[in-house]
């Protein structure tokens, strides 16, 4: 099975570039902007022009006032007929990569399996070092708190389980 230039494309290096608002951790001006502009173009969408042309939007509470973050700052939204787009994409993006891995399965389920298997031993070492990790530095806080306790300089705080919790590997 050769792999499909839309998956190669994904994995891909790029390069760097600035900075700015992002939606769904992509690009608002550099990517979701000309992306929608050519779907318009395109008519695969009919997004409203103002919505391109003014992406951000300030957001309102339900009684019309303006929202202000905790800095003081307006709060600002992208507008909605962009935002729910880039929803759809999303999905349509999430639901293209679970295909993808599920055609690789079928073609070759014998190496997947053997990838998963190796990719499990392979973690093996990292999941047992963060169980005595946090089980170390759970007996270092337990110890804390009861010298601070037998010293009587507080409160005690709150209780810190002293059983490392299992870690669980993921579904194969």
């Amino acid at each position: 099975m050769d792999t499909p230039n839309y998956i190669t494309a994904l994995l891909a290096p790029t390069g760097k570039k600035v900075a700015s608002r992002k939606v769904w951790s992509i690009d608002l001006e550099y990517v979701w902007l000309p992306f929608f502009t050519a779907t318009n173009v395109q008519g695969d969408t009919a997004i409203p022009q103002d919505a391109i042309g003014a992406p951000l939007r300030l957001a309102k509470a339900k009684d019309g006032s303006v929202k202000f973050s905790q800095n003081g700052r307006p709060v600002l939204k992208v507008a909605t007929e962009l935002s729910s787009q880039i929803r759809v994409v999303r999905e349509n993006f999430v639901a293209s990569l679970v295909n993808y891995a599920g055609e690789v399965q079928l073609a070759k389920p014998d190496e997947y399996k053997a990838h998963v298997e190796a990719c499990q031993k392979a973690g093996e070492p990292i999941g047992m070092a963060i169980q005595t990790d946090v089980a170390e530095a759970i007996a270092l806080r337990v110890q804390d708190q009861m010298a601070e306790a037998a010293s009587g300089s507080g409160e005690p705080k709150a209780e810190v389980p002293t059983e490392a919790r299992e870690l669980v590997g993921a579904a194969s």
